[in-house]
């Protein structure tokens, strides 16, 4: 073998660039996450306001969003974004912790099914976290919320239901992120696997659009019914557990109610989720750029 060709297989490896440190990775993920929900969050509040509709023949997404425009003021369309913006950090650091984890900081060798399990795990963490979040969007996204904002739903909690309050729903808000995860990332690695490998930036990002609006939508389909409970046993703080509270819907509503909300969901989530990884692939490109080698 010459000197040439066996010094080819070493000079590749330095070029590859290892994975970014954990500061910058959880900062492009929060900032991918906030971006999504600056922009996308008009969504949420239709979705929640339908799937807190108990009527067998629920108001349609369109109008839904008239009805809140036209009555509210285009305003309510952003009312209870504080909680979920300040819950991004925390819930993009349990993302980036578990993937790490897994992957061993990028140095083993990612396949469909250590996404899957990444995911999962990943949700059940993050169900911790973000459930007093979720409760205290919901309760300002409901139509009759006469609450001022996050301090006095906080308070009101503390008041009626003391400080665990706050976690009513988390059992339903851990089988959302549960489901949400596992199908999202799960989806994410099949559909890059099968799209034609990219050639160059433009090609890379179009695959990451690609993949995360199909993910987003996957993620979606799957979590859309334990979102519809989670949303009801948040409001109103019944205590009751996931699954009963499923039946219960599809006895008294039919089951099509599990998927209330569905379509402004779908509508967020699935380009949302392309959102996210535009936005994550972008500021990991800035950040290698800053940082240098051996991260380009």
């Amino acid at each position: 073998m010459s000197a040439a060709a066996a010094n080819t297989k070493p000079v590749a490896e330095l070029k590859k660039p290892i994975p970014l440190p954990f500061a910058y990775t959880f900062a492009s993920g929060a900032i991918a996450g906030c971006t999504e929900l600056l922009l996308l969050y008009p969504l949420d509040v239709v979705k929640t306001r339908q799937q807190l509709d108990t009527a067998k023949t629920s108001t349609g997404m369109v109008q839904t969003f008239k009805n809140i425009v036209s009555q509210e003021g285009p305003g309510r369309l952003y009312r209870g974004i504080l909680p979920p913006l300040f819950m991004e950090a925390p819930k993009r650091a349990v993302k980036s912790s578990w993937g790490a984890f897994f992957t061993n900081n990028g140095q083993r060798k990612n396949t469909q099914s250590l996404a899957i399990v990444t995911g999962c795990f990943a949700g059940a963490t993050e169900s911790f976290v973000v459930t007093p979040f979720e409760l205290v969007k919901i309760r300002l996204q409901d139509k009759n919320s006469s609450f001022k904002g996050p301090l006095d739903v906080i308070k009101h909690s503390f008041r009626t239901s003391g400080p665990l309050g706050l976690y009513q729903g988390m059992e339903a808000t851990f089988w959302r992120h549960w489901w949400w995860n596992g199908g999202y990332f799960g989806a994410i690695f099949g559909v890059k696997n099968q799209l034609p490998k990219a050639t160059d930036k433009k090609g890379e990002l179009l695959n990451n659009l690609v993949a995360g609006t199909i993910g987003g939508f996957v993620g979606t389909a799957l979590n859309t019914p334990f979102d519809v409970v989670k949303s009801r046993i948040q409001l109103h703080g019944t205590g009751e557990w996931t699954y009963p509270a499923l039946i219960k819907v599809a006895q008294t509503e039919g089951l099509g109610a599990l998927y209330k909300g569905f379509a402004p969901k779908v509508l967020r989530l699935a380009p949302g989720g392309g959102v996210l990884l535009l936005v994550v692939e972008a500021l990991s490109t800035v950040f290698r750029g800053y940082l240098g080698a051996p991260y380009i």
